[in-house]
């Protein structure tokens, strides 16, 4: 039985959908973009499920009635590490933790459990589920050393010109030991440009802390895409 729980980012609006629906409930082939998250993270192993929500909570809540996960409320949304703070008593300290995007119907419970394989074979303390894109503009650049060792995610607007020619991407979608992220969480400041809490920062954290951070490159990319847009939205329904 793997120690894994689960923890999915549902609590953006969306506003590029053009939509008052809370963007997790979109719905591709007739079922939320959220529930084929939790299926996939349930799939993988994760014991136990939190969805984090923000705006319209209790439309995802009514919306999740019968999938038998809990729920962390995220009243501001102060970024991607804040709403994990949001979650930081479910987080605890044991095991592992999941972090996945409710925005990205296309994820698979086999890579998941790759990743978990991965991150419990090679003891790491987080490991990064990147994709490898021909054309990564948009994306967070996973920066390597010489070695090929993990060394940071460089976001678009921040990447060097040498950066910026790296292929391999963030997903967004991480494997932490739980301790070492609580322990993160509570270290995390909102110290940049826009005030808010970011994730990556995180996995900086605990790489000073002497954590190992790898990064896991998913087999089928389209598996990361992020449904931002009806346009996207199309495309993964075409593709799931």
């Amino acid at each position: 039985m793997s120690n894994m729980k689960a923890v999915i980012l549902a609590a953006g609006k969306g506003t590029r959908m053009k939509s008052e629906l809370p963007k997790v409930l979109h719905t591709v082939k007739g079922r939320t973009m959220v529930e084929y998250v939790i299926d996939a993270a349930k799939g993988a192993g994760a014991d136990s499920v939190c969805v984090i929500v923000g705006y319209k909570g209790d439309m995802v809540r009514e919306s999740l009635k019968d999938a038998s996960v809990s729920y962390a409320e995220q009243t501001e949304q102060l970024g991607t590490g804040h709403a994990v703070k949001c979650a930081a008593d479910f987080i605890g300290t044991e095991g592992d933790t999941l972090i996945l995007c409710g925005d990205t119907p296309l994820i698979t419970s086999d890579t998941l459990k790759k990743l978990y394989e991965r991150h419990v074979a090679n003891g790491n303390s987080v490991t990064v589920l990147s994709a490898i894109f021909e054309d990564p503009f948009g994306y967070g650049r996973i920066i390597k050393d010489a070695e090929g060792s993990f060394r940071a995610i460089v976001e678009q607007k921040d990447c060097t010109e040498e950066e910026a020619k790296v292929q391999e991407v963030n997903s967004g979608m991480y494997l932490f030991n739980s301790e070492m992220l609580s322990r993160a969480l509570g270290m995390l400041t909102n110290d940049n440009a826009q005030g808010e809490y970011y994730l990556t920062d995180t996995i900086e954290i605990i790489k000073n802390l002497g954590g190992k951070v790898e990064a896991m490159p998913v087999d089928d990319k389209n598996e990361i895409m992020g449904v931002n847009t009806v346009d996207q939205l199309a495309e993964a329904e075409s593709l799931i």
